[in-house]
């Protein structure tokens, strides 16, 4: 918005230095100020507010003794996040731009949706959404932005619309076309975006349990598809250097314009856990956690991205494995034995390492640290083809 407004002033004489706002790296710094700016500064009167209206956490019963502390402490600060980023987007981006458009609408529809589970959680003791509704409704937000994206004339050019970006295997060379119809390859590419997207907002989702333990990876990945997003975008120069021709990464037109998605989600992470480290002051809820996860997962389908995201979300892809491969085989030694048994001691995974009586600071640095170096071996793929 500000974008609109300010550039065109560029024209009078006094006003020329405003020239410097057609540079996405430029409107990129300026969005990663304002979110971090807003998440900051408004942190202690969005956690008073929280407060007087009574929105605290309820902990499990069955996990670790340390979280009975944390029972009352303000939840649903993903809303703040939110507003931050959305913020920091809206007024510095080109709002012409269909993939800040598609990005935002399933961030804050996947918040929508967190919000209400969190809001039924606080007010029908611990019952939120049935996982029906929102598995349905995830999904369903999923698809149509993702349908959008690649069915919209002008999105993506024909030579890449249609093909999957690996990682390691050089895009030009080595294309791996996806389906053998154009109808095929819609539905096969739109069922791929789906799967990408709601994965990766339940696997953020479900990493949410430990103070910082998921606003720290989101920051790296958030980071990191900062430089991917621009990578894939970027003409530089008057030579109209193109950087994803050169690194070997499908070109897709105007998909540099999410930097500043990126960089306002960076800095609307990094104001929140200034707030979430612990001791947590507040937590982000589901409407953190399923917006972020989901932000992440349609920058992944944006740029091609698709398979990075599974070495970039590396905690949060084996958290929810975890999961998964916990209750199956619970499920499984029941139906054999008649009585389940478990791999590991509780699950998701952070709070097998707390039953083993990890302090819950180290396993959130640890955590932190792995995802910082997943994020380098994400990176290393763009020079290694």
């Amino acid at each position: 918005m500000l974008f609109h407004l300010l550039y065109p002033l560029r024209v009078v004489p006094a006003l020329h230095w405003l020239n410097v706002l057609r540079y996405v790296s430029t409107r990129t710094l300026l969005g990663m100020l304002t979110a971090l700016g807003i998440s900051l500064l408004a942190g202690p009167w969005f956690i008073r507010r929280l407060r007087a209206m009574q929105i605290g956490e309820k902990v499990r019963d069955d996990g670790p003794a340390s979280h009975a502390k944390k029972a009352g402490t303000p939840t649903m600060g993903g809303s703040l996040i939110l507003f931050a980023i959305v913020t920091g987007t809206v007024l510095w981006c080109d709002l012409e731009n269909p993939f800040i458009w598609t990005t935002l609408l399933v961030t804050v529809g996947y918040g929508a949706i967190g919000f209400v589970d969190d809001y039924l959680k606080l007010t029908r003791s611990k019952k939120g959404l049935p996982g029906r509704i929102k598995l349905v409704a995830t999904f369903g937000i999923a698809a149509f932005a993702v349908a959008y994206l690649f069915v919209a004339n002008g999105v993506y050019t024909d030579d890449i619309r249609f093909h999957l970006a690996l990682p390691l295997v050089d895009f030009y060379k080595h294309p791996i076309e996806l389906g053998w119809s154009y109808a095929s390859s819609v539905v096969l590419y739109t069922l791929l975006g789906m799967l990408v997207v709601v994965g990766s907002s339940h696997a953020v989702n479900l990493t949410d349990g430990l103070d910082g333990l998921a606003i720290g990876p989101v920051i790296i990945a958030g980071a990191t598809f900062l430089i991917l997003t621009y990578a894939a975008g970027a003409v530089i120069g008057d030579q109209h250097f193109n950087v994803a021709h050169y690194l070997h990464i499908p070109f897709v037109a105007g998909s540099g314009e999410l930097a500043i998605f990126c960089a306002s989600l960076v800095g609307a992470g990094v104001g929140f856990l200034w707030y979430n480290a612990h001791p947590a002051q507040m937590f982000m809820g589901d409407v953190g956690s399923l917006s972020l996860g989901g932000a992440l997962g349609m920058l992944a389908v944006a740029t091609k991205n698709e398979f990075t995201l599974v070495i970039l979300g590396g905690v949060f892809v084996v958290e929810a494995l975890s999961v998964m491969v916990q209750v199956s085989y619970f499920k499984w030694t029941r139906r054999r034995s008649g009585e389940g048994r478990r791999i590991f001691l509780m699950t998701p995974l952070h709070h097998h390492f707390e039953k083993k009586g990890w302090a819950e600071t180290k396993v959130t640095v640890r955590f932190w640290i792995i995802a910082f170096a997943l994020a380098l071996v994400a990176l290393a793929t763009l020079k290694v083809r």
